[in-house]
Protein backbone atom coordinates (compact mmCIF):
# COMPACT_ATOMS: atom_id res chain seq x y z
CA UNK A 1 0.00 0.00 0.00
CA UNK A 2 1.40 3.39 -1.22
CA UNK A 3 2.12 5.70 2.31
CA UNK A 4 -0.58 8.49 2.49
CA UNK A 5 2.87 10.96 2.04
CA UNK A 6 2.97 9.85 -1.55
CA UNK A 7 -0.14 11.88 -2.15
CA UNK A 8 1.42 15.12 -1.77
CA UNK A 9 4.09 14.45 -4.26
CA UNK A 10 3.37 16.37 -7.77
CA UNK A 11 2.24 14.88 -10.22
CA UNK A 12 3.45 17.11 -13.02
CA UNK A 13 5.73 19.54 -13.51
CA UNK A 14 4.53 23.42 -13.85
CA UNK A 15 5.90 26.59 -13.89
CA UNK A 16 7.66 27.52 -10.77
CA UNK A 17 5.10 30.36 -10.27
CA UNK A 18 2.00 27.88 -9.90
CA UNK A 19 3.17 25.43 -7.75
CA UNK A 20 1.05 22.12 -7.17
CA UNK A 21 -1.82 22.89 -4.72
CA UNK A 22 -5.05 24.56 -6.93
CA UNK A 23 -7.58 21.89 -8.14
CA UNK A 24 -9.57 23.95 -10.39
CA UNK A 25 -14.10 23.89 -10.57
CA UNK A 26 -15.34 22.94 -13.86
CA UNK A 27 -11.99 22.44 -15.36
CA UNK A 28 -10.05 19.51 -16.87
CA UNK A 29 -7.30 19.34 -14.58
CA UNK A 30 -4.90 17.32 -16.22
CA UNK A 31 -5.03 18.88 -19.31
CA UNK A 32 -5.10 22.31 -17.61
CA UNK A 33 -1.72 20.98 -16.07
CA UNK A 34 -0.10 20.83 -19.45
CA UNK A 35 -1.21 24.08 -20.75
CA UNK A 36 -1.46 26.51 -17.85
CA UNK A 37 -4.24 29.37 -18.72
CA UNK A 38 -3.78 32.22 -15.68
CA UNK A 39 -4.45 35.77 -15.93
CA UNK A 40 -3.01 38.42 -13.99
CA UNK A 41 -4.89 41.41 -14.69
CA UNK A 42 -8.10 42.88 -16.62
CA UNK A 43 -9.00 46.82 -17.85
CA UNK A 44 -12.29 46.97 -19.48
CA UNK A 45 -12.71 44.41 -22.48
CA UNK A 46 -9.57 42.72 -21.65
CA UNK A 47 -7.72 40.22 -19.88
CA UNK A 48 -4.06 40.20 -19.39
CA UNK A 49 -2.16 36.09 -19.56
CA UNK A 50 0.59 35.57 -17.39
CA UNK A 51 2.57 36.05 -20.85
CA UNK A 52 1.27 39.17 -21.03
CA UNK A 53 -1.24 38.66 -24.36
CA UNK A 54 -4.33 40.21 -24.16
CA UNK A 55 -7.45 38.46 -24.39
CA UNK A 56 -10.94 39.80 -25.59
CA UNK A 57 -13.56 38.95 -22.95
CA UNK A 58 -15.97 37.69 -25.13
CA UNK A 59 -18.30 36.02 -22.24
CA UNK A 60 -18.33 38.81 -19.22
CA UNK A 61 -16.06 36.53 -17.51
CA UNK A 62 -18.59 33.63 -16.97
CA UNK A 63 -21.60 36.39 -17.76
CA UNK A 64 -20.17 38.61 -14.62
CA UNK A 65 -18.78 41.66 -15.76
CA UNK A 66 -21.50 44.02 -17.56
CA UNK A 67 -19.70 47.08 -17.02
CA UNK A 68 -16.33 45.58 -18.06
CA UNK A 69 -13.22 44.73 -15.85
CA UNK A 70 -11.46 47.91 -13.44
CA UNK A 71 -14.57 50.34 -13.28
CA UNK A 72 -13.21 52.97 -10.85
CA UNK A 73 -16.24 54.04 -9.13
CA UNK A 74 -16.84 50.17 -8.02
CA UNK A 75 -13.47 49.58 -6.92
CA UNK A 76 -13.57 53.29 -4.71
CA UNK A 77 -16.49 51.90 -3.15
CA UNK A 78 -15.07 48.95 -2.13
CA UNK A 79 -12.15 50.52 -0.98
CA UNK A 80 -14.39 53.08 1.35
CA UNK A 81 -16.55 49.98 2.86
CA UNK A 82 -13.87 48.26 3.60
CA UNK A 83 -12.21 51.35 5.70
CA UNK A 84 -15.70 51.88 7.13
CA UNK A 85 -16.99 48.47 8.03
CA UNK A 86 -15.44 45.44 6.59
CA UNK A 87 -17.47 43.10 7.80
CA UNK A 88 -20.43 42.14 10.06
CA UNK A 89 -22.51 39.21 11.07
CA UNK A 90 -26.07 38.76 9.29
CA UNK A 91 -27.59 37.28 12.17
CA UNK A 92 -29.27 38.98 14.29
CA UNK A 93 -27.74 42.24 13.02
CA UNK A 94 -27.77 44.00 9.38
CA UNK A 95 -25.88 46.82 7.95
CA UNK A 96 -26.63 49.65 6.44
CA UNK A 97 -24.83 49.01 2.57
CA UNK A 98 -26.98 45.67 3.05
CA UNK A 99 -30.66 47.65 3.11
CA UNK A 100 -29.33 50.06 0.45
CA UNK A 101 -28.86 47.42 -2.03
CA UNK A 102 -32.07 45.62 -0.89
CA UNK A 103 -33.96 48.63 -2.08
CA UNK A 104 -32.37 49.40 -5.29
CA UNK A 105 -32.99 45.17 -6.38
CA UNK A 106 -36.59 45.70 -5.47
CA UNK A 107 -36.75 49.26 -7.12
CA UNK A 108 -35.54 47.09 -10.39
CA UNK A 109 -37.62 43.79 -9.47
CA UNK A 110 -40.85 43.18 -11.60
CA UNK A 111 -44.16 43.23 -10.34
CA UNK A 112 -44.82 43.06 -6.51
CA UNK A 113 -41.29 41.30 -6.44
CA UNK A 114 -39.78 43.15 -3.55
CA UNK A 115 -38.38 41.17 -0.43
CA UNK A 116 -34.66 40.69 -1.06
CA UNK A 117 -32.62 37.59 0.71
CA UNK A 118 -29.02 37.78 0.46
CA UNK A 119 -26.16 34.97 -0.17
CA UNK A 120 -23.44 34.80 -2.06
CA UNK A 121 -24.00 33.02 -5.29
CA UNK A 122 -26.53 31.60 -7.72
CA UNK A 123 -25.75 27.93 -6.36
CA UNK A 124 -27.29 29.45 -2.72
CA UNK A 125 -29.78 30.86 -4.58
CA UNK A 126 -31.52 28.36 -6.25
CA UNK A 127 -31.78 26.27 -2.51
CA UNK A 128 -32.80 29.63 -0.52
CA UNK A 129 -35.52 29.55 -3.35
CA UNK A 130 -36.35 25.95 -2.99
CA UNK A 131 -35.92 26.57 1.03
CA UNK A 132 -38.41 29.58 0.85
CA UNK A 133 -41.30 27.59 -0.85
CA UNK A 134 -41.23 25.37 1.80
CA UNK A 135 -41.34 27.45 4.02
CA UNK A 136 -44.11 29.66 2.49
CA UNK A 137 -46.69 26.50 1.85
CA UNK A 138 -46.18 25.14 5.29
CA UNK A 139 -46.77 28.43 7.02
CA UNK A 140 -50.17 28.53 4.44
CA UNK A 141 -50.76 25.08 5.96
CA UNK A 142 -50.19 23.16 2.96
CA UNK A 143 -46.83 21.38 3.95
CA UNK A 144 -47.95 18.69 1.56
CA UNK A 145 -46.20 20.33 -1.32
CA UNK A 146 -42.77 19.09 -1.34
CA UNK A 147 -42.51 18.41 -5.08
CA UNK A 148 -40.30 20.56 -7.19
CA UNK A 149 -40.17 20.39 -10.88
CA UNK A 150 -37.46 21.57 -12.90
CA UNK A 151 -36.61 21.26 -16.76
CA UNK A 152 -34.35 19.03 -18.45
CA UNK A 153 -31.00 20.85 -18.87
CA UNK A 154 -31.71 23.47 -16.86
CA UNK A 155 -28.73 24.07 -14.35
CA UNK A 156 -29.73 25.89 -10.81
CA UNK A 157 -25.80 25.51 -9.47
CA UNK A 158 -24.48 22.92 -7.96
CA UNK A 159 -25.92 22.42 -4.63
CA UNK A 160 -27.85 19.33 -3.77
CA UNK A 161 -31.42 21.14 -4.09
CA UNK A 162 -29.92 22.92 -7.71
CA UNK A 163 -28.75 19.94 -8.58
CA UNK A 164 -31.80 18.22 -7.87
CA UNK A 165 -34.26 20.59 -9.85
CA UNK A 166 -31.51 20.99 -12.56
CA UNK A 167 -31.56 18.90 -15.52
CA UNK A 168 -27.88 18.23 -15.84
CA UNK A 169 -26.92 14.29 -16.67
CA UNK A 170 -23.36 14.76 -15.54
CA UNK A 171 -24.45 15.46 -12.09
CA UNK A 172 -27.61 13.22 -11.99
CA UNK A 173 -24.83 10.40 -13.17
CA UNK A 174 -22.35 11.45 -10.25
CA UNK A 175 -24.60 12.93 -7.53
CA UNK A 176 -27.48 11.26 -8.03
CA UNK A 177 -28.18 9.07 -4.88
CA UNK A 178 -27.74 12.61 -2.92
CA UNK A 179 -30.60 13.96 -4.50
CA UNK A 180 -33.72 15.42 -3.31
CA UNK A 181 -36.39 12.24 -3.76
CA UNK A 182 -39.49 13.70 -4.71
CA UNK A 183 -38.62 16.33 -7.82
CA UNK A 184 -39.44 15.63 -11.69
CA UNK A 185 -38.41 17.24 -14.87
CA UNK A 186 -40.30 18.79 -17.74
CA UNK A 187 -39.42 18.70 -21.73
CA UNK A 188 -36.45 20.46 -22.97
CA UNK A 189 -36.88 23.52 -24.75
CA UNK A 190 -35.02 23.16 -28.35
CA UNK A 191 -36.70 21.74 -31.71
CA UNK A 192 -33.36 21.60 -34.16
CA UNK A 193 -35.32 20.22 -36.68
CA UNK A 194 -37.41 23.19 -37.18
CA UNK A 195 -36.02 25.99 -34.96
CA UNK A 196 -32.15 25.60 -35.53
CA UNK A 197 -31.04 29.15 -36.27
CA UNK A 198 -33.07 31.33 -34.41
CA UNK A 199 -31.75 35.55 -34.62
CA UNK A 200 -33.35 37.86 -31.72
CA UNK A 201 -36.75 36.17 -31.91
CA UNK A 202 -38.92 33.34 -29.98
CA UNK A 203 -39.60 30.24 -32.07
CA UNK A 204 -43.08 29.26 -32.87
CA UNK A 205 -43.60 25.60 -32.21
CA UNK A 206 -46.45 23.64 -33.47
CA UNK A 207 -46.42 21.69 -30.30
CA UNK A 208 -47.40 22.67 -27.23
CA UNK A 209 -44.73 22.04 -24.64
CA UNK A 210 -46.05 21.94 -21.32
CA UNK A 211 -48.64 19.60 -22.25
CA UNK A 212 -46.77 16.88 -20.54
CA UNK A 213 -46.59 18.91 -17.93
CA UNK A 214 -50.62 19.40 -17.20
CA UNK A 215 -51.46 15.99 -18.48
CA UNK A 216 -48.91 14.14 -17.06
CA UNK A 217 -46.66 15.15 -14.81
CA UNK A 218 -49.05 17.44 -12.66
CA UNK A 219 -51.78 14.52 -12.36
CA UNK A 220 -48.54 12.03 -11.44
CA UNK A 221 -47.83 13.72 -8.45
CA UNK A 222 -50.97 15.69 -8.25
CA UNK A 223 -50.79 19.33 -8.61
CA UNK A 224 -51.35 19.69 -4.73
CA UNK A 225 -48.11 18.25 -3.61
CA UNK A 226 -46.12 20.52 -5.74
CA UNK A 227 -44.40 23.67 -4.42
CA UNK A 228 -42.67 25.06 -7.10
CA UNK A 229 -41.78 24.99 -10.56
CA UNK A 230 -38.19 26.33 -11.49
CA UNK A 231 -37.54 27.55 -14.95
CA UNK A 232 -33.92 29.63 -16.16
CA UNK A 233 -36.19 31.77 -18.89
CA UNK A 234 -33.49 31.72 -21.25
CA UNK A 235 -31.46 28.46 -20.29
CA UNK A 236 -27.92 29.65 -20.54
CA UNK A 237 -25.50 27.29 -19.46
CA UNK A 238 -26.50 25.02 -21.38
CA UNK A 239 -25.88 27.12 -24.46
CA UNK A 240 -28.11 29.52 -24.76
CA UNK A 241 -31.62 27.76 -26.18
CA UNK A 242 -34.56 30.28 -26.14
CA UNK A 243 -38.04 29.65 -25.13
CA UNK A 244 -41.10 29.34 -27.31
CA UNK A 245 -43.13 31.52 -27.82
CA UNK A 246 -45.63 32.13 -25.03
CA UNK A 247 -44.11 29.64 -23.34
CA UNK A 248 -43.58 31.39 -19.85
CA UNK A 249 -46.87 33.00 -20.17
CA UNK A 250 -48.20 29.36 -20.29
CA UNK A 251 -46.29 28.28 -17.17
CA UNK A 252 -47.42 31.27 -15.54
CA UNK A 253 -50.90 30.34 -15.69
CA UNK A 254 -50.88 26.52 -15.03
CA UNK A 255 -49.01 27.64 -11.91
CA UNK A 256 -51.49 30.09 -11.32
CA UNK A 257 -54.29 27.51 -11.27
CA UNK A 258 -52.91 25.05 -9.07
CA UNK A 259 -51.41 26.88 -6.46
CA UNK A 260 -47.73 26.61 -7.54
CA UNK A 261 -45.13 28.84 -6.54
CA UNK A 262 -42.99 29.86 -10.04
CA UNK A 263 -39.06 30.78 -9.22
CA UNK A 264 -36.92 32.60 -12.35
CA UNK A 265 -33.39 31.62 -12.22
CA UNK A 266 -32.24 34.78 -13.53
CA UNK A 267 -28.82 34.66 -12.64
CA UNK A 268 -27.70 34.47 -15.63
CA UNK A 269 -30.34 36.39 -17.43
CA UNK A 270 -31.07 38.93 -14.84
CA UNK A 271 -29.33 42.53 -14.70
CA UNK A 272 -28.80 43.72 -18.04
CA UNK A 273 -28.39 41.01 -20.59
CA UNK A 274 -31.65 40.90 -22.10
CA UNK A 275 -31.79 44.69 -22.40
CA UNK A 276 -34.16 45.09 -19.50
CA UNK A 277 -33.49 44.83 -15.57
CA UNK A 278 -34.57 40.94 -15.95
CA UNK A 279 -35.85 38.82 -18.07
CA UNK A 280 -39.26 38.73 -16.57
CA UNK A 281 -39.14 42.23 -18.10
CA UNK A 282 -38.16 41.10 -21.70
CA UNK A 283 -40.72 38.26 -21.41
CA UNK A 284 -43.87 40.04 -19.67
CA UNK A 285 -43.77 37.30 -16.83
CA UNK A 286 -43.74 38.35 -13.45
CA UNK A 287 -42.71 35.08 -11.36
CA UNK A 288 -43.20 34.52 -7.42
CA UNK A 289 -39.53 34.36 -7.04
CA UNK A 290 -36.86 35.70 -8.78
CA UNK A 291 -33.30 34.15 -8.08
CA UNK A 292 -30.40 36.79 -9.09
CA UNK A 293 -26.29 37.03 -8.58
CA UNK A 294 -23.43 37.26 -10.99
CA UNK A 295 -23.85 40.64 -12.61
CA UNK A 296 -24.86 42.05 -9.86
CA UNK A 297 -21.46 43.37 -8.63
CA UNK A 298 -20.15 42.85 -11.75
CA UNK A 299 -18.64 39.58 -10.73
CA UNK A 300 -15.63 41.53 -7.97
CA UNK A 301 -17.49 40.23 -4.82
CA UNK A 302 -19.51 36.93 -4.42
CA UNK A 303 -23.25 37.82 -4.40
CA UNK A 304 -26.54 36.32 -4.80
CA UNK A 305 -30.07 36.36 -3.60
CA UNK A 306 -33.52 36.04 -4.10
CA UNK A 307 -35.82 38.76 -4.73
CA UNK A 308 -39.67 37.50 -3.82
CA UNK A 309 -43.30 38.67 -3.36
CA UNK A 310 -44.07 40.30 0.06
CA UNK A 311 -47.14 37.75 0.30
CA UNK A 312 -44.20 34.68 0.73
CA UNK A 313 -42.03 37.14 3.55
CA UNK A 314 -45.49 38.19 5.06
CA UNK A 315 -46.76 34.57 5.46
CA UNK A 316 -43.42 32.66 6.37
CA UNK A 317 -42.55 36.04 9.21
CA UNK A 318 -46.07 36.27 10.33
CA UNK A 319 -47.15 32.38 10.99
CA UNK A 320 -47.22 33.27 15.38
CA UNK A 321 -44.90 31.93 17.40
CA UNK A 322 -42.66 33.27 20.48
CA UNK A 323 -41.26 36.57 19.49
CA UNK A 324 -38.00 35.11 19.82
CA UNK A 325 -38.06 32.90 17.66
CA UNK A 326 -36.36 32.44 13.89
CA UNK A 327 -39.22 32.15 11.60
CA UNK A 328 -37.04 31.01 8.71
CA UNK A 329 -33.96 28.60 9.22
CA UNK A 330 -31.51 29.65 7.09
CA UNK A 331 -29.09 31.81 6.20
CA UNK A 332 -25.12 32.42 5.42
CA UNK A 333 -21.65 33.30 6.67
CA UNK A 334 -22.19 36.16 4.56
CA UNK A 335 -25.52 37.37 3.32
CA UNK A 336 -25.07 40.59 2.78
CA UNK A 337 -21.39 41.30 3.16
CA UNK A 338 -21.08 44.90 4.20
CA UNK A 339 -18.57 44.53 1.05
CA UNK A 340 -20.83 42.76 -1.34
CA UNK A 341 -23.35 45.02 -0.77
CA UNK A 342 -20.99 48.16 -1.68
CA UNK A 343 -20.32 46.35 -4.75
CA UNK A 344 -23.54 45.78 -5.61
CA UNK A 345 -24.96 50.15 -4.74
CA UNK A 346 -21.83 51.03 -7.08
CA UNK A 347 -22.56 48.63 -9.54
CA UNK A 348 -26.02 49.38 -9.79
CA UNK A 349 -25.51 53.21 -9.98
CA UNK A 350 -23.13 52.57 -12.52
CA UNK A 351 -25.23 50.75 -14.75
CA UNK A 352 -28.13 53.38 -14.60
CA UNK A 353 -25.36 56.23 -14.88
CA UNK A 354 -24.35 55.16 -18.14
CA UNK A 355 -27.39 53.09 -19.27
CA UNK A 356 -25.87 49.99 -19.74
CA UNK A 357 -29.40 47.65 -19.63
CA UNK A 358 -29.88 50.19 -22.88
CA UNK A 359 -26.70 49.41 -24.28
CA UNK A 360 -26.82 45.48 -24.22
CA UNK A 361 -30.15 45.95 -25.47
CA UNK A 362 -28.55 48.17 -28.70
CA UNK A 363 -25.73 45.70 -29.01
CA UNK A 364 -27.79 42.21 -28.98
CA UNK A 365 -28.72 42.71 -32.61
CA UNK A 366 -25.19 43.67 -33.85
CA UNK A 367 -24.11 40.47 -31.81
CA UNK A 368 -26.85 38.36 -33.41
CA UNK A 369 -26.34 39.39 -36.73
CA UNK A 370 -22.45 39.00 -37.03
CA UNK A 371 -23.35 35.38 -35.80
CA UNK A 372 -25.73 34.35 -38.17
CA UNK A 373 -24.00 36.19 -41.53
CA UNK A 374 -20.56 34.99 -40.34
CA UNK A 375 -20.64 31.32 -38.97
CA UNK A 376 -24.21 29.43 -40.67
CA UNK A 377 -22.88 27.53 -43.28
CA UNK A 378 -19.53 26.80 -42.12
CA UNK A 379 -18.44 23.41 -41.70
CA UNK A 380 -19.97 21.45 -38.40
CA UNK A 381 -22.42 24.23 -37.66
CA UNK A 382 -25.63 22.71 -37.10
CA UNK A 383 -27.60 25.79 -35.47
CA UNK A 384 -27.47 29.71 -34.01
CA UNK A 385 -29.19 31.63 -31.27
CA UNK A 386 -29.51 35.10 -30.61
CA UNK A 387 -31.20 36.79 -27.85
CA UNK A 388 -30.07 39.60 -25.75
CA UNK A 389 -26.66 40.04 -25.70
CA UNK A 390 -26.02 36.94 -25.94
CA UNK A 391 -25.27 34.17 -29.11
CA UNK A 392 -24.59 30.66 -29.58
CA UNK A 393 -23.42 28.47 -32.28
CA UNK A 394 -23.95 25.25 -32.20
CA UNK A 395 -21.48 22.33 -33.76
CA UNK A 396 -22.25 18.87 -34.60
CA UNK A 397 -20.35 16.39 -32.04
CA UNK A 398 -16.97 14.67 -33.08
CA UNK A 399 -16.27 10.99 -33.15
CA UNK A 400 -13.94 11.65 -30.40
CA UNK A 401 -16.91 12.39 -28.25
CA UNK A 402 -19.12 15.26 -27.40
CA UNK A 403 -17.68 18.56 -26.73
CA UNK A 404 -14.36 17.86 -27.89
CA UNK A 405 -15.12 20.00 -30.57
CA UNK A 406 -16.29 22.91 -28.61
CA UNK A 407 -13.24 22.67 -26.39
CA UNK A 408 -10.35 22.86 -29.35
CA UNK A 409 -12.41 25.33 -30.53
CA UNK A 410 -12.38 27.33 -27.11
CA UNK A 411 -8.58 26.34 -27.35
CA UNK A 412 -7.96 28.09 -30.37
CA UNK A 413 -9.82 31.08 -30.34
CA UNK A 414 -8.22 31.82 -26.56
CA UNK A 415 -4.54 31.21 -28.55
CA UNK A 416 -6.24 33.95 -31.26
CA UNK A 417 -6.49 36.40 -27.79
CA UNK A 418 -10.40 35.81 -27.90
CA UNK A 419 -12.17 34.22 -24.75
CA UNK A 420 -15.03 32.42 -25.98
CA UNK A 421 -17.42 30.07 -23.82
CA UNK A 422 -17.55 26.40 -24.49
CA UNK A 423 -20.86 24.67 -22.57
CA UNK A 424 -20.11 21.04 -25.10
CA UNK A 425 -20.23 21.64 -28.22
CA UNK A 426 -21.81 25.01 -28.00
CA UNK A 427 -19.64 28.11 -28.65
CA UNK A 428 -21.23 31.43 -26.64
CA UNK A 429 -20.39 35.17 -26.77
CA UNK A 430 -22.27 37.50 -23.97
CA UNK A 431 -19.56 40.19 -24.03
CA UNK A 432 -19.92 42.71 -21.26
CA UNK A 433 -22.47 45.43 -22.06
CA UNK A 434 -19.85 48.44 -22.98
CA UNK A 435 -18.72 45.99 -25.79
CA UNK A 436 -18.29 47.91 -29.29
CA UNK A 437 -18.92 46.89 -32.74
CA UNK A 438 -15.25 46.23 -33.56
CA UNK A 439 -15.30 43.95 -30.49
CA UNK A 440 -17.79 42.09 -32.07
CA UNK A 441 -16.53 42.18 -35.70
CA UNK A 442 -13.06 40.67 -34.23
CA UNK A 443 -14.92 38.42 -31.66
CA UNK A 444 -16.81 36.72 -34.45
CA UNK A 445 -14.34 36.68 -37.02
CA UNK A 446 -11.84 34.63 -34.41
CA UNK A 447 -14.61 32.09 -33.80
CA UNK A 448 -15.16 32.16 -37.51
CA UNK A 449 -11.51 31.34 -38.11
CA UNK A 450 -11.05 28.77 -35.27
CA UNK A 451 -14.60 26.71 -36.87
CA UNK A 452 -12.79 26.41 -39.71
CA UNK A 453 -9.44 25.31 -39.05
CA UNK A 454 -11.37 22.28 -37.40
CA UNK A 455 -10.46 19.00 -39.36
CA UNK A 456 -13.23 17.71 -40.93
Amino acid sequence: MAMVGTLREPLMQTPPSLGNHMWLPFTPNRDFRQSPRVLVGADGMHFTTQEGQRVLDGISSLWCVGAGHNRAPINEAIKKQLDTLDYATAFQFANDRAFEAADMLAALAPGDLNRVFFCTSGSEAADTSLKMALAYHRACGQAQRTVFIGRERGYHGVGFGGMSVGGIGGNRKAFGAAMLPRVDHMAFIHDPQQHAYIEGELPQFSNDLLNELEQRILPLHDPSNVAAIIVEPVSGSAGWYIPPLGYLQRLRQICDKHGILLIFDEVITGLGRMGVPFAADYFGVVPDMLNFAKCVTNGVVPMGGVICREAIYHAVTEQGGPAHAIEFLHGYTYSGHPVACAAAVATLKLMAQERLFERAGQMGPLLGRAMHHNLKGLPHVVGIRSLGLAAAVELSPSSLGAGQRGYAVFQECLRRGVLVRSAGDNLVFAPPFIVEREHIEHMVATLADAIASLPA
